[in-house]
């Protein structure tokens, strides 16, 4: 809503960006529907495939959907050309989401994750829940969320950070994020581009290169090379934690959760619970009281396929590809200090 609003305040007719499952290219469509302006969204094609759905909201918002990689840009048509079948990645779809706004005076690129303005406009969620604590009269020893780019883990722990900092809290704040695609947990922090093609700018940040495609997980909203600046400074100093977990126990941290709590999750919000739930273990285990915050960010009604194949036993942990993110961290830009 924030980023449309502005957008229209500035005279731009059209947004362009790109969605990994989904969540992002239908929540800028709503808001563009609601200002009055154009969509155009980039989705990476693994999650257009196995996501039907989302892409069936976009459209009802008004916006337009297109499978990324895509013939209908230079930057599309070169990875095309190189792979034909590439199931696609946010840094792809970035590239193409730019490449249209960069020709187009008129539109405008708006970015779901990663810059820090975003994560900005999110932490009202993390306001909200501080207050929601006070009223339950309880303080959080861990605060959970997931992580793809960032705006998600940091809208809701950034105002917990600022407590911890000016006010002398102890709150832990655990990003967690899947293993396909381990940023924070195993990617260097690095100058690097935001995107594939190299056109959006260049900030320090963890990463596993920018060319690197992971795995078609199901989690597609956590498949980003990079992640927030800011997370990824405050990751380097360990004001935050991060954690990595395989597809199949999120899955049946998932399903424990559905069960429990009536609430299926999407598959990017059960990485949370999975780390949520081994914390109240440890806990257990140790005897002690912990007060744990998790945030449930997205329903998993439009991610049913992905469960039909976990119950059925087809899904596959896909371990760190180490030699596929060595040979991408050689592309790394180098930047003169």
């Amino acid at each position: 809503m924030a980023q449309a609003f502005y957008n229209k305040a500035a005279g731009v007719t059209r947004l362009t960006t790109e969605t990994g499952a989904g969540q992002w290219g239908s929540a800028l469509s709503m808001a563009c529907n609601f200002f009055g302006l154009q969509c155009k969204v980039f989705m990476v094609r693994v999650s257009y495939e196995q996501k039907p759905g989302r892409r069936s909201i976009i459209r009802l918002f008004g916006g337009e959907v297109t499978a990324s990689p895509s013939q209908e840009t230079a930057s599309g048509r070169m990875i095309l050309a190189q792979d034909p079948d590439s199931a696609g990645s946010l840094g792809i779809a970035i590239s193409e989401a730019v490449e249209i706004a960069a020709q187009n005076a008129d539109t405008k690129y708006s970015l779901g994750s990663v810059l820090n303005h975003v994560l900005m406009h999110q932490t009202i969620i993390g306001q909200e829940t501080i207050k929601q604590m006070d009223m339950a009269g309880f303080d959080p020893d861990v605060v959970i969320g997931c992580v793809g780019g960032g705006s998600n883990f940091g809208g809701i722990a950034l105002p917990f950070l600022q407590r911890n900092l000016t006010d002398g809290f102890k709150t832990r704040l655990v990003a967690v994020e899947p293993m396909a695609c381990p940023t924070l947990t195993k990617g260097p922090y690095a100058f690097d581009y935001g995107d594939t093609a190299k056109m959006a700018p260049v900030v320090k940040m963890n990463t596993l290169g920018h060319d690197f495609v992971p795995a078609g997980i199901h989690a597609g909203g956590l498949r980003y090379h990079g992640v927030a600046p800011i997370l990824a400074l405050l990751n380097e100093h360990k004001l935050i934690e991060s954690v990595a977990y395989h597809q199949i126990p999120v899955f049946e941290a998932a399903a424990l959760f559905t069960r429990a709590e009536g609430i299926i999750p999407a598959p990017e919000s059960a990485h949370a619970i999975r780390a949520a739930i081994d914390e109240a273990l440890d806990a257990k285990a140790k005897g002690e009281e912990r007060v744990i915050v998790f945030e449930l960010s997205g329903h998993g009604y439009l991610d049913l396929s992905a469960y039909d194949s976990f119950l059925a036993g087809k899904l596959e942990d896909y371990a760190y590809p180490e030699e596929k993110i060595a040979e991408s961290l050689t592309k790394l830009p180098q930047v003169n200090l």
